[in-house]
């Protein structure tokens, strides 16, 4: 089986998890009792806004794009491969997160689970990237994998400046 998986449908998915985690750090806000810590989560919820917005125009730009070609699945291998992904990738890459905050996580904990959640993302889009096959596409999956990594680069210098 053939299957067309194009950078289009991956800045969808890539729309949706910037969605998430900007949910994720809203939550963590929410629950901060420290008002630094608060205003640290809500900047990283803009920053994911951001980047959805950033993801949106990708996408739109990519409407027009047609040269991504069929991928040969003969197995629907793929398919197993991308929900094994998604299952893995953490609350960043599901469509639906169920992270609950029980009011009690220490900022250290919070920002260990994104930061984990931004590493998961990053290998979600290191393997979505290979089933898209124009050189275009390639490059603004790299593009999101950029962006993400300077999440990871953000939150731990934060993590760093709280002494862990």
């Amino acid at each position: 089986m053939a299957v067309n998986f194009t950078a289009f449908e991956i800045f969808e998915i890539a729309e949706q998890i910037e969605r998430n985690g900007a949910k994720f750090y809203r939550d963590a806000a929410t629950v901060s009792v420290d008002k630094s810590m608060q205003r640290f989560f809500l900047q990283l919820a803009g920053m994911e806004d951001d980047h959805e917005k950033i993801f949106a125009e990708m996408r739109k730009n990519l409407e027009n794009e047609s040269d991504d070609t069929k991928v040969f699945d003969p197995n629907n291998e793929m398919v197993y491969y991308l929900k094994a992904m998604a299952k893995s990738a953490g609350w960043e890459g599901k469509a639906a997160p169920h992270v609950e905050f029980a009011g009690y996580e220490t900022p250290v904990k919070i920002i260990k689970r994104a930061i984990e959640a931004e590493k998961a993302s990053i290998d979600y889009y290191l393997g979505l990237k290979e089933f898209v096959s124009s050189p275009a596409g390639k490059k603004k999956v790299d593009e999101i994998i950029k962006e993400e990594m300077g999440h990871v680069v953000i939150l731990q210098k934060h993590l760093e400046q709280l002494g862990s």
